[in-house]
């Protein structure tokens, strides 16, 4: 992500772990010719945190947060709308008041000065602080969803923009099925996959060696597994394993994997990385046991 938006990010995360809430956010919109679609860019946030902190708090959905529901932690959504090559703000809506057929414009209008006073125009901001890329999906099928906001559709439309002008717009697949690799378009069957080839591998050793634990593989743009960690801090590893049985279990598991060749996943219509975690168990006769959740 963005630096503009770490903020958000870990905000985000804090609330997702402690459990405040666990289903999905509503997107924002985006009025595009005659179509009104969802939109899973955080673009407002980058503006609010550009603000003096102090009016940045006050600002950043959370005042706006009367009523809202676990489903709208912001306690707003905002449309957005193109008009003559250039990203518009439209409007600054109450939860779910998209649904209903009729939006507030007096209340909306008051909420866009509250935040842009005199940039306002016609009833609209444009958001030339924009530089970047807009995209809303094109079919049904989700590759990636962050377990809150963020998702990846298989087909997307993305608009690349700049000063808040339209340069480029353009369809995108954001899955390239190759024959010859593993398929990762389910991400939940990619340990699945990892698994079927660490049950391949002799874990018996004479150091009697025990490299059942919780690891992070990162399979990387070229759809190739290219690292490697257990989900430790590096104090932790020093604590509990000894050099030596610590390298002979990321080289084991490491070698175990670095043949794969699956399929590529991409964002925005650029390929991409991703973390899989895989969790193994060894019993004491050596078998092998899938404890990933």
């Amino acid at each position: 992500m963005l630096k503009s938006i770490k903020w958000i990010v870990i905000f985000l995360s804090t609330v997702w772990a402690t459990g405040l809430f666990a289903s999905p956010q509503l997107p924002d919109y985006l009025i595009y010719g005659k179509d009104t679609i969802a939109t899973y860019n955080l673009i407002l946030e980058r503006y609010l945190q550009r603000l003096d902190s102090s009016e940045s708090n006050k600002l950043f959905g959370l005042s706006f947060r009367t009523g809202s529901s676990f489903s709208c932690w912001r306690g707003y959504q905002a449309i957005y709308k193109i008009e003559n090559d250039s990203l518009f703000l439209a409007d600054i809506i109450n939860c779910g008041e998209l649904r209903t057929g009729k939006i507030d414009k007096v209340q909306t209008i008051n909420k866009i000065k509250s935040i842009f006073k005199e940039r306002i125009k016609n009833e609209k901001v444009h958001i030339n602080w924009f530089d970047g890329h807009l995209n809303f999906p094109l079919n049904n099928n989700v590759l990636r969803w962050d377990g809150v906001f963020y998702k990846i559709f298989e087909r997307e439309k993305v608009i690349t923009i700049y000063n808040g002008l339209i340069r480029k717009v353009e369809d995108v697949s954001n899955y390239y099925d190759d024959p010859n690799r593993l398929d990762r378009r389910d991400k939940n069957k990619v340990p699945d996959l990892l698994f079927k080839r660490l049950k391949r591998t002799k874990w018996k050793n004479k150091q009697e060696y025990d490299c059942g634990e919780k690891y992070s593989v990162t399979i990387d743009e070229n759809g190739n597994v290219s690292k490697f960690r257990m989900l430790y801090s590096e104090k932790e590893i020093q604590a509990y394993y000894e050099p030596e049985e610590y390298n002979y279990c990321i080289n084991k598991v490491f070698n175990a994997f670095k043949s794969l060749k699956f399929d590529i996943l991409k964002d925005k219509g650029k390929p991409i990385s991703e973390d899989i975690y895989i969790e193994i168990w060894i019993e004491d006769n050596w078998k092998i046991e899938n404890w990933t959740n």
